[in-house]
């Protein structure tokens, strides 16, 4: 029962650091390849998960959230972005915050391949055997975090990425509240994602994930299995 527990744990963990490293990166390429270098300056355009770690976002809350056994996701260290160095602020920096949930939906379609492929390619007798397993397994982790990273990041509330979505829009007065809101997004964050389910039994994470994470997962393992 215990290593089972390890064994998981180290599939989440893994498949969670892939999903987080190749985010970061796709922020910090999106944003050098429209003007500005400041990441890229700083090691940001790098699959080494150490550029990238937050001692909390990255280690503590997945770990929290596993431990929960509800929807993992985290965070990594912001992605520094000038926004003045890109050549048109407002679209750019749309893209660059795009650049990331975009990065984890490919991850996910590609790891959906790779299940296919497993899954055509070995025979019956060799689903057992701990490689293919383990690849297996790190697959269909790595397709439900990716997505659950993607469309997390998309929900437009300061600081995630959806959050540029609003920048867009908004003008004078408005945008000035919106970056003087983001001071506090944190906080709204941690009460959706632990005081309500635990005190109030209100789950808006397991809601939004039931119409946006769940059906593409199911139908990208569908997908994988043949069976679309």
């Amino acid at each position: 029962m215990y290593r089972l527990s390890l064994y998981s744990i180290i599939i989440s963990v893994l498949a969670l650091i892939i999903g987080i490293v190749v985010h970061e990166s796709a922020h910090a390429l999106a944003a050098y390849l429209l003007g500005d270098a400041t990441a890229r300056s700083r090691g940001r355009v790098s699959l080494n998960p150490l550029n990238h770690i937050d001692p909390f976002g990255t280690v503590l809350l997945p770990l929290l959230m596993i431990a929960m056994g509800g929807p993992v996701f985290a965070f990594a260290k912001p992605v520094p972005v000038q926004v003045n160095n890109l050549r048109h602020p407002k679209r750019d920096e749309l893209l660059v915050s795009l650049a990331g949930p975009a990065s984890n939906i490919v991850i996910a379609c590609l790891f959906t391949l790779l299940l296919r492929l497993v899954l055509h390619s070995v025979a019956i007798s060799s689903a057992t055997d701990f490689m293919v397993r383990s690849i297996m397994d790190l697959s269909v982790e790595a397709i439900q975090i990716n997505l659950a990273l993607a469309f997390f990041n998309l929900i437009p509330i300061p600081p995630l990425d959806g959050s540029a979505i609003l920048v867009v829009f908004l003008k004078g007065q408005a945008l000035r509240t919106y970056y003087e809101i983001q001071r506090y997004a944190m906080f709204a964050l941690l009460i959706m994602l632990f005081v309500l389910p635990q005190f109030f039994r209100i789950d808006l994470i397991s809601l939004y994930f039931s119409v946006t994470v769940y059906p593409v997962f199911h139908f990208l393992l569908s997908f994988a299995m043949g069976l679309v």
